[in-house]
């Protein structure tokens, strides 16, 4: 179980643009750290590249557990969930049929979806096609597999954005829930999170972290 991300010295270019360098962050377990900076910046690129599914140009990330460091592999296989900006929905299934896709997918089971979906305020919207749901229906339907699957280190890109107040205040008290079970997250967002956090400008060499 991931207890620790460690990133030393990172840089990220996008194509022959640098996006930033000598970035180093390290957060555990408990704790959310809020990625600011303006559009461009590189805060997707940090969260795509903590999954795994973007090369450093320099630097290194890291997992550490409660004995020691993890195979970084194993650790983003099974350690994590990134729900992107983009959604990632499948728009020609039913709203139960993605979920239990992506839950049975990344080790949840039908009960914990079906569970999920209520805590998220789903069920009403289950046999709905994925592409008859509003914004905030679809962003809700992306956050459910964190309630379903859990693991511990939630990466997050802008996720309250599409949500209403109500749903915002819900998805809140979730990301408490997390946080106090020993959960991480890292959310590149615009907005102030409805959890404590650190914020971490990105951009450039500028990079100014600011306790919450």
């Amino acid at each position: 179980m991931i207890r620790i991300v460690r990133i030393k010295t990172l840089a990220l270019t996008r194509g022959e643009r640098r996006l930033f360098s000598d970035l180093d962050l390290e957060i555990s377990s408990g704790q959310a750290v809020a990625l600011t900076g303006r559009n461009g910046a590189g805060k997707t690129s940090l969260l795509r590249a903590v999954a795994g599914l973007l090369r450093p140009r320099a630097g290194d990330i890291s997992f550490l557990g409660a004995d020691g460091p993890l195979e970084a592999e194993a650790a983003r296989a099974e350690g994590l969930h990134l729900v992107g900006h983009q959604d990632g929905l499948k728009a020609a299934r039913t709203a139960w049929e993605e979920l239990t896709f992506q839950t049975l997918w990344t080790g949840g089971s039908t009960a914990s979806a079906r569970a999920a979906a209520e805590r998220l305020d789903l069920t009403r919207l289950l046999d709905l096609e994925v592409r008859r749901l509003s914004a905030g229906q679809r962003r809700r339907l992306a956050l459910a597999r964190l309630v379903a699957s859990p693991r511990p280190l939630w990466l997050l890109d802008e996720p309250m954005a599409p949500l209403d107040t109500g749903h915002r205040e819900g998805f809140g008290t979730i990301m408490a829930e997390h946080l106090a079970g020993g959960g991480l997250i890292l959310a590149a967002v615009h907005d102030p999170l409805p959890v404590p956090a650190r914020s971490v400008e990105i951009g450039g060499d500028a990079r100014a972290e600011i306790a919450a």
